[in-house]
């Protein structure tokens, strides 16, 4: 067993106090949720430097979670970085930040988005009307309508794994091992020790969202991206351009 999927465990069966360094959700924040289990924070870390950009996440994901065609729940935005007259790749991860203070609940008029007790804030495809207005609240390009349900849709955590004890699929899956998942309660977990001892980032911190999800190695002058190109082979596009080559032959 990996030491992430055996913190994440043995963080599972924890039930103690939040890390210090923290802040303390809104009472009243606290109150609107519901759903999970309020002795668990559920946190993500990434490691932007052991991401590879193989899109193995991006995959994972999609098969975890029957995402539509061109759409995604996580991906890794690539950048072309030029400096001193050589060039590079810097690699961003990207999902759902679970924010503490998620800006995307205010505005669903259904209340078909809502944040569990656990932190993941999930959306209640049933309720949903498919207004968008929780994807034009959400500063991290995280969301988008699902073309199939017409309902909001974006990252879970793989709520329905996180439940049955597993680890997100993204998280399993990552080669680099670049994706850290636990309890932000459980101050033995690995995330709530990177919390504490590291000098981590968060996406657009300016916000004042209180991401859930933070960066190791996270260059401050992408603190405020979340574009990029997402280098993952398309199997539709391909087989057009497949198919018009036959044509044309």
């Amino acid at each position: 067993m990996d030491q992430s999927r055996r913190n994440f465990c043995l963080g599972a069966g924890a039930a103690t106090v939040g890390a210090a360094t923290l802040s303390t959700a809104p009472a009243e924040a606290a109150v609107a949720r519901k759903g999970g289990d309020p002795a668990h924070r559920w946190a993500m870390v990434v490691d932007v430097r052991k991401c590879v950009g193989c899109q193995a996440c991006t995959v994972a994901c999609i098969m975890e979670n029957d995402v539509p065609e061109n759409s995604f729940r996580t991906i890794v935005s690539t950048y072309e970085v030029t400096e001193h007259d050589s060039s590079g790749t810097y690699m961003l991860p990207r999902l759902c930040n679970h924010c503490e203070d998620p800006p995307c609940i205010p505005v669903c008029p259904t209340g078909a988005t809502f944040q569990r007790r656990d932190g993941i804030v999930v959306v209640d495809n049933t309720v949903c009307v498919g207004c968008a207005y929780c994807v034009q609240a959400c500063p991290y390009d995280a969301r988008f309508i699902n073309h199939e349900t017409q309902t909001a849709d974006k990252c879970t955590f793989c709520v329905h794994r996180v439940d049955a004890g597993l680890l997100p699929a993204c998280v399993e899956t990552c080669v680099g091992g670049a994706r850290i998942f636990g309890d932000l309660n459980d101050p033995g977990s690995t995330v709530s020790k990177l919390v504490r001892e590291q000098d981590l980032k968060v996406l657009k911190p300016e916000q004042g969202t209180q991401p859930r999800v933070f960066y190791v190695g996270l260059d401050p002058k992408f603190q405020g991206r979340v574009d990029g190109t997402p280098t993952l082979w398309r199997p539709s596009a391909h087989a057009e351009r497949s198919l018009a080559g036959k044509e044309h032959a």
